[in-house]
């Protein structure tokens, strides 16, 4: 009994963590598009005031 007592804990454990490492990937993706998001603003920003095709997609802006 102490034994399926000890590997209930494990598995509650493992859920929470995976839990919590779901979350922490929805945080990261979540970042890396609001990252993406600035990046692509800026190039077209710099490029407008540089008036050159820094991103190589062949227009200004």
């Amino acid at each position: 009994m102490l034994w399926d007592l000890i590997q209930q804990c494990q598995i509650s454990n493992r859920h929470n963590e995976v839990k919590s490492l779901e979350q922490r990937v929805q945080s990261l993706e979540s970042e890396l598009y609001t990252t993406r998001s600035l990046l692509e603003t800026l190039m077209q920003r710099l490029e407008q005031r540089l008036g050159e095709d820094l991103d190589g997609d062949g227009k200004i802006g």
